[in-house]
This record gives structure tokens, sequence and C-alpha cells, in this order.
């Protein structure tokens, strides 16, 4: 039986002549145009879309929209069935009619009469009071008819004065009442517009979640509405490469729904705030010229321009090791420096000239 060494030699001999028989992948150094770009991954979205929250508990009595139907601000959405919001309602209503100041003008105008009875009476016992006044100067009548007068005359202004506050009291009283059950009226109004939602934008209703008779909460979406006209590019950009983003930058944009075609973008937002759990950053952009049919949540891809280089030297990524070594068609190994790259070559500052024959380096 053959030895374990020589079954050893036999495979390095064989591995070796399958290796000098392999042909060795050579290119030329090529003097041409290079964008450096970043790439990133993305979706679509409706410029202004949200999800259309309820503000209480409650059961979804009516959907007043379908899907794909256009909406005005301010458009009802929904309705949710609360009973007991509509009774506050309506109690609150009885209420402030029951207090309303007009309701109540019968009492002021009771009181109003009590002021001009009591003004009559002080004005009658103001003239006999200066009258026996006069006379008691004069020496004429007697001191008891004198002070009969003149109590007379404090008590009619006293009685007067008690009638004016007792009808600005009132007045004040009714005010207040008045403005009060107004006041809960529109609280009670404004808990039942908690039961009816609204579209907050003009747009379109592009997904309903709920459906009549089902229980909804404010943590539960009901519906997603978002503009019908124009999209948002949301992007995700590696921690690596965020840094170099910045808006007004151009985007070449690929879609697996336009296949085949580029479309143009621009940057039009960084958000600042990188995602710790996906080490990304979210970028927004718009595009030049809008394709003519788009649907919110469609994927895409993005190359972000940095930078275009014209009449540079060029190689294939795959013939550079660690980012500074080519072979030459000789095999030695040559350093060289690099510039700006894209996703397939890069540029080459430093180390070799236009046209040397460079070998791919075996992996």
């Amino acid at each position: 039986m053959w030895s374990m060494n020589f079954i050893t030699k036999m495979l390095v001999f064989l591995l070796c002549i399958s290796a000098c028989s392999e042909p060795v992948e050579t290119t030329a150094v090529t003097r041409e145009n290079i964008t450096e770009s970043v790439y990133a991954s993305g979706i679509l979205r409706s410029k202004n879309q949200y999800e259309v929250y309820a503000t209480v508990n409650g059961l979804l009595y009516k959907t007043y929209v379908d899907e794909g139907d256009n909406v005005e601000r301010g458009a009802l959405l929904f309705s949710i069935a609360n009973e007991a919001s509509t009774l506050s309602r309506e109690n609150a209503q009885l209420a402030a009619e029951l207090a309303d100041i007009k309701t109540n003008q019968g009492r002021l105008d009771e009181l109003a009469l009590g002021i001009a009875f009591a003004k009559s009476r002080l004005n009658n016992d103001s003239l006999l009071y200066m009258r026996q006044k006069e006379l008691w100067e004069q020496n004429i009548g007697s001191r008891v008819a004198y002070e009969t007068a003149e109590l007379n005359f404090e008590n009619s202004r006293t009685t007067y004065h008690s009638a004016q506050f007792r009808f600005n009291d009132e007045k004040r009283r009714l005010d207040i009442i008045s403005k009060q059950a107004q006041k809960n009226l529109q609280i009670t109004k404004q808990n039942e517009n908690d039961f009816t939602i609204t579209s907050a934008i003009q747009g379109k209703v592009y997904s309903l979640l709920k459906e009549e008779g089902e229980i909804v909460s404010p943590q539960t979406p009901l519906a997603v509405i978002g503009d019908d006209s124009t999209f948002i590019l949301e992007l995700q950009v590696d921690e690596y490469d965020i840094v170099l983003i910045r808006p007004g930058q151009e985007v070449k944009v690929t879609m697996d729904s336009y296949r085949g075609e580029v479309f143009d973008a621009v940057i039009t937002k960084v958000f600042p705030l990188l995602n710790e759990r996906t080490k990304t950053a979210k970028v927004e952009a718009q595009f030049t010229k809008q394709p003519p049919s788009l649907y919110p949540n469609l994927t895409l891809e993005a190359n972000i321009i940095l930078q275009v280089k014209k009449d540079v030297l060029t190689i294939p990524l795959a013939y550079v090791l660690d980012d500074e070594f080519v072979i030459s068609q000789t095999g030695d190994t040559i350093l060289i420096k690099t510039g700006a790259r894209d996703y397939i070559k890069t540029e080459v500052l430093e180390g070799i000239g236009e046209k040397e024959i460079l070998k791919r380096p075996r992996k």
C-alpha cells in the first residue's frame, strides 16, 4: 500500500499542475472617467405620509373613505362609537341653555324694576327731606317731622344702593354661570370630537388598517395617508459613509419596478441621529424628474455621487491587494497610491503608468 507521505506529495503535485494550468487573468491600466459614490438602499415614502391614530379607546363605528380615495384636509375619516360622550354633550347643552343670560333676563328685569322703584322713592324722600330741612332752619315745623324725613331719606338711599348692588351681583353671577356652562359645553364637544377622526393633510388614502366593528385604541393605526403626487426617497447610509453626504448631492436611483432604468434625484435632508441597531443614518432625497407611476414602500437602490474625475488612470478593484499593492506582468509586487473609487474600479495616482499590464492576484 502507498504510504501517507507518498499520497500527500502526489496531492501537492497535482495541485501545482492544476494551478499552473489555470490561465492568469490580466488587465491593462486604462485612462477614463471615474465617479466616486456612496451606496445606499431605501424605500419610497409619500410626502407627508403618516399613520392615522385614534385618540381614544372605542369601537370603530363608521369608515367614511375607501383605499385610493383622495381626501381634503379636515375630511372625515372615521367615527368611534361612545354613547357616554354623546349624553355628556347633550347634558352640557341643556345646562348651557339653562344658564344662558337671556334665559335669566326675567330675573334681571325684576331687579331692574326694584332699582327703578327705589330710585323713585329716593327722589321723593329727598324732596321731602329738603323741604323739612328748609322749614326747620326757619324754625317752622317740629323736630320730629324733620328727623323723620331725614331718616326716610337715608333709608331710601340705602335701599336704592342695595337694589343696585343686588342687580350687579346677580348679573355678574349669571354671567359667570353662563360662561362656565359654555366652557363645559365646549369641553364636552371637544371630547366628542375625539371620537371623530379627520385627515391632517390633503392627500390619498393608501391603506385602511381597521374594519368597522373592531376595537381601536391610541396604540394601533387606523390608516395610512400621504401626498398623492410627490414622493420622498428614504435612504439608509452606512455610518462609515454618512460624513461624506451633504444636501444637494446628485443621486442615481434604480428600482425593481423600473428595471434597466436609472433616475436622477438630489439629496434634500441628512438626519442627525444614527440608528444604534443598524448603524445607519437616514437621508432623504427627491426625484429631479419623477417616474410616471409610484407607490409608497417601493424598494430602491441608490448611488450618491461624491465626485466625478475625468481622464484619470484606473484599474479594477479586484487587482489591488490590501488597498496599496498590485502585481506586474513579471510577477513583481508594486506599491501604488489610489484615489477616487467606485464599486468596480479605482483611480491610480502613483506607482504604475498607462497601459501597464497587471496580473490578477490569486485568492
